[in-house]
């Protein structure tokens, strides 16, 4: 007979998701089974739960959703030696070929074949998860299961803030959303001179602030310009990193950007978002497109960072059990979250 389990799944198109019983996953060949303690809410599942028109075009139902999440191993496939029952994983949520020239190069973050876990085959949000050997990450005895629960996510600020280097440098970050939050202590952490976050969001710009923002701008009723003078800044700034998606957002960064300076880019356009090319082209600025973590230098980089002090606990907001997995979404839909996390144990 069949062992069952508990999932949160996109049965079909149409907001929301339904909390059923599926058929709990068996590892194949060079696969591990993962028991799930955390997960935690990310903006694509939340994109999902609207069902918007990105998700109207991209995912497949009936399919369980979530990729950001943290476990213990409890069955091993034929062929893994590399890891054991029990260890405390999370893992790298891009399956990719392993053969293109972009994986063979090492570059496997640019997989022209990437499967995403929870968007393009059966994901986190569930008491059982199988993934590839290679895409488990092996956690360190001492870290925090809620903060490892969004390593995913974190890996994506990382990848984004250390795109360019900020030690002694003014780095502007549009968008105060929790990678934007992240990016924060990740640029403190790392030597930036001074870094100023703008967003409309008074909630997440204060939880910015905590994170060590030297100003936060709410473009509301605040002016960047401003907040440059106050800190002193004389130039534009050196290094920006935009996390909103807002072509607003996108077209003030480049105007402030000192001559030179570099720009790195995780937040999605909209379609027909247009900007200024003169800004780049005479400005000779760098524009650098950011798609999910570095396979796999950026997993050791963002644990080394948690074990040299980065606290990222001012980032979670939001605790619920998973059969409260409603709650946490109307969290994230407000506005007024952080990361928000789903506890998966009995």
């Amino acid at each position: 007979m069949q062992k069952m389990m508990d999932a949160l799944v996109k049965e079909a198109p149409g907001k929301g998701l339904t909390l059923k019983k599926m058929p709990v996953p068996e590892p194949g060949i060079g696969e591990v089974q993962i028991k799930i303690h955390k997960t935690a809410i990310c903006g694509t599942d939340v994109h999902i739960y609207n069902w918007d028109a990105w998700s109207e075009k991209n995912i497949k139902t009936p399919m369980i959703i979530g990729h950001e999440y943290v476990g213990e191993i409890t069955a091993l496939g034929p062929g893994v030696t590399e890891y054991k029952i029990g260890d405390i994983v999370s893992g790298e949520g891009h399956i990719v070929c392993g053969h293109c020239r972009n994986c063979r190069a090492g570059n496997g973050q640019w997989c022209k074949d990437t499967y995403g876990v929870g968007v393009n085959r059966n994901g986190a949000f569930a008491e059982y998860l199988c993934i590839p050997k290679t895409n488990v990450i092996l956690i360190p005895d001492g870290f925090s299961e809620d903060i490892v629960s969004f390593f995913d996510a974190y890996g994506n600020a990382t990848h984004t803030a250390l795109m360019f280097d900020v030690v002694g440098e003014d780095v502007l970050i549009t968008g105060a959303g929790p990678i934007g939050m992240m990016a924060v202590g990740i640029c403190r952490q790392n030597g930036a001179r001074r870094i100023i976050v703008t967003d409309i969001n008074q909630y997440r710009l204060n939880i910015a602030k905590q994170m060590g923002a030297d100003a936060i701008v709410n473009l509301r009723h605040d002016k960047l310009e401003d907040a440059m003078k106050q800190v002193g800044m004389v130039e534009g700034f050196d290094v920006g990193l935009e996390m909103s998606g807002n072509g607003a957002a996108l077209n003030q960064m480049l105007k402030s950007m000192r001559n030179g300076g570099k720009v790195a880019l995780l937040g999605i356009a909209g379609p027909g978002t247009v900007i200024d090319w003169n800004d780049v082209i005479f400005k000779g600025l760098t524009l650098q497109g950011i798609y999910g973590r570095k396979m796999y230098e950026t997993w050791y980089k963002l644990m080394a960072m948690i074990e040299a002090g980065l606290d990222l606990t001012p980032i979670i907001t939001h605790r619920f059990h998973y059969t409260e997995y409603e709650k946490g979404f109307a969290a994230m839909n407000s506005g007024e979250s952080g990361k928000v996390i789903l506890d998966w144990t009995k």
